[in-house]
């Protein structure tokens, strides 16, 4: 999952973005409104953490910008402004939830978790195909109740194609959203991904549609 952090606050923003990238995440961070817009508009991101305070032009004024722009992903609000009126004003400006300074980075993540699997039409932090489970909370895979080790790049991957579980996702998608704006990406790396998750869950649990991309979906009962 690919997040973009909004945040003028140099040190705070480092640490989020050092934090969510220890989770698995792969995070691009911009420091003022105009850069922070600039990028929610053209690249990819399964969610954006948007602090109100920025300068430049101001958080509000950007998460209009971009819901006016069709652009739909979820948007955590940061302000360090904790009355109802700065709440309520992001929230009809077309955030999905919102966070008042200082806050426990711990429920961050979790708001966080939670925005993402909603995006996606999942309301369990327990994603599921099969004999597959992968729990968002602790990061654990399992297949038939094992313990499975993946590598963070490996677990990015599955992690995005069972978000988006019965959709074709392409090559594409998946390197817009596994990896951030700094990464060489190349798109056969995906197909290695691919090939190893095959050998430690399974050869059937991601399915290649030619000339389109990879699905992962509920096996087949026969």
């Amino acid at each position: 999952m690919r997040i973009l952090i909004v945040e003028d606050e140099p040190t705070l923003g480092r640490q989020l973005k050092t934090t969510l990238e220890q989770t698995g995440y792969a995070v691009d961070l911009s420091t003022d409104g105009e850069d922070g817009h600039f990028m929610g508009s053209t690249e990819d991101y399964d969610a954006v953490i948007l602090d109100l305070g920025l300068p430049e032009i101001d958080g509000l004024t950007v998460l209009s910008m971009w819901r006016k722009e069709g652009r739909k992903f979820p948007v955590l609000v940061l302000t360090a402004r904790d009355s109802w009126s700065d709440k309520v004003a992001g929230l009809d400006g077309g955030a999905d939830d919102y966070l008042a300074k200082p806050f426990q980075t711990e429920e961050l993540i979790a708001r966080l978790r939670a925005l993402i699997r909603r995006a996606s039409g999942n309301s369990s932090s327990e994603l599921i195909a099969g004999d597959v489970r992968l729990d968002t909370r602790s990061g654990r895979v399992t297949l038939a109740g094992e313990p499975v080790k993946l590598t963070a790049q490996e677990y990015k991957l599955l992690s995005y194609l069972l978000h988006h579980k019965g959709k074709v996702v392409s090559r594409t998608e998946l390197i817009e959203h596994i990896y951030d704006q700094d990464f060489d990406r190349d798109s056969n790396t995906i197909e290695v991904f691919v090939t190893r998750i095959r050998k430690k869950l399974g050869a059937d649990v991601i399915t290649t549609i030619r000339g389109l991309g990879y699905s992962l979906d509920e096996p087949a009962r026969g």
